[in-house]
């Protein structure tokens, strides 16, 4: 008799986990199609789009400036000895990074 519950017991279990298994592989599926994934690759590349330019220009503002003399960097700030100071942590000049607010200068609309 033990051995009948047990067999009832684990073909039980192995039909309710069989069944649960095929519903998870039917939503995924539908979650993997070419569609589904065309789209999402999509979005992700017109954002990777977006942050590039928006990097793009940056940095050209930011050479432009250093052409202009409008911008200096902090290395032309210090001697070679003096150390620059972040926290109390000294930090190579190359990864300091000076943020202004967004509304210091008028944002411009591109059409």
């Amino acid at each position: 008799m033990k051995r009948v519950t047990w067999f009832l017991g684990g073909a039980v279990v192995g039909a309710v986990g069989a069944d649960a298994a095929k519903k998870k592989v039917r939503s995924t599926a539908a979650s993997l199609s070419p569609a589904t994934v065309a789209k999402k690759t999509g979005s992700k590349l017109r954002g990777a789009a977006v942050e590039g330019g928006r990097a793009l220009r940056a940095k050209e503002q930011e050479l432009r400036a250093r052409r202009d003399g409008r911008a200096t960097a902090l290395t032309d700030a210090f001697d070679d000895i003096e150390t620059v100071m972040v926290d109390g942590k000294p930090v190579e000049p190359g990864k300091v990074v000076v943020l202004r607010q967004a509304a210091d200068r008028p944002r411009r609309r591109r059409a």
